[in-house]
């Protein structure tokens, strides 16, 4: 069977031109929310707590709200594109249509994960305004963000396909994501927490992210990098697997 790029880039073209509807949802908010943690986090905090492992402060905080962003839009963008078709039944079509599940999957996901990164970027360069910065591995800068990037958004995909309403789209970004990314070292350093707490974060699958990320900016991070990719591809191969297995058996897809 033969890649059906016409299919791919429809819906594709279809899931970008969606948020060119919505330009205040997708970009001014999530930046406007970036400069407001700036002032609060920045300045406020800032003052008081000066470098961090040798970074400045209002710059070591710069690839945490990245993170932040990435992490929470990746999986909203993801899983409201597949949910609505399920909501408005037209799922019905596109599983009829000529395109392979990888195919199906490939322009959700590449669509959320295209629009999160371009989303990092530009509240990277929001962050230049702010404070002043140096990134010293811009090519595995780039490598993170694109793999946290689809790796969320295939996340967003299952959560989109197990979500029964628009309440249960919201439920594990707002009540497991977005605290996971506070207390993953967003804003510090583990290394600044006591031991008994420091052991007890490294259970949080946020901090290898986070900190593989900071990484790529200041050379600089709370556990080795190598441990941080493998973390994120670990996360990614299960993503990958858990949906081969959504097609696979049909769940909540064909009922």
């Amino acid at each position: 069977m033969t890649f059906n790029g016409y299919g791919v880039w429809a819906i594709y073209r279809f899931e970008m031109a969606r948020a060119l509807r919505t330009v205040w949802q997708s970009i001014v908010t999530p930046v406007i929310t970036t400069a407001l943690y700036f002032v609060v986090f920045g300045s406020a905090i800032g003052g008081r707590m000066t470098e961090i492992d040798g970074v400045p402060y209002g710059a070591f905080i710069v690839p945490g709200l990245i993170m932040l962003s990435l992490f929470t839009q990746s999986i909203f963008n993801a899983s409201f594109g597949i949910y609505f078709p399920k909501f408005t039944g037209t799922i019905y079509e596109i599983l009829s249509a000529p395109v392979s599940p990888l195919e199906i999957v490939a322009a959700y996901v590449g669509a959320a994960a295209t629009k999160s990164a371009i989303l990092g970027l530009i509240i990277l360069a929001t962050a230049t305004l702010f404070v002043p910065l140096h990134i010293l591995h811009p090519v595995w800068m780039l490598a993170f963000l694109v793999l946290i990037s689809v790796t969320f958004s295939l996340f967003g995909f299952i959560i989109g396909i197990w979500a029964d309403g628009f309440e249960q789209l919201q439920m594990i970004p707002m009540l497991v994501v977005t605290p996971l990314t506070f207390l993953g070292g967003s804003f510090y350093s583990i290394d600044m927490l006591p031991p008994m707490w420091r052991t007890v974060t490294l259970f949080n699958p946020v901090v290898y992210l986070i900190s593989g990320f900071r990484w790529a900016f200041f050379g600089t991070s709370d556990v080795g990098v190598v441990i941080s990719m493998s973390a994120t591809l670990g996360f990614f191969f299960t993503c990958l697997a858990i949906v081969g297995w959504i097609f696979k058996t049909g769940y909540r897809l064909k009922s």
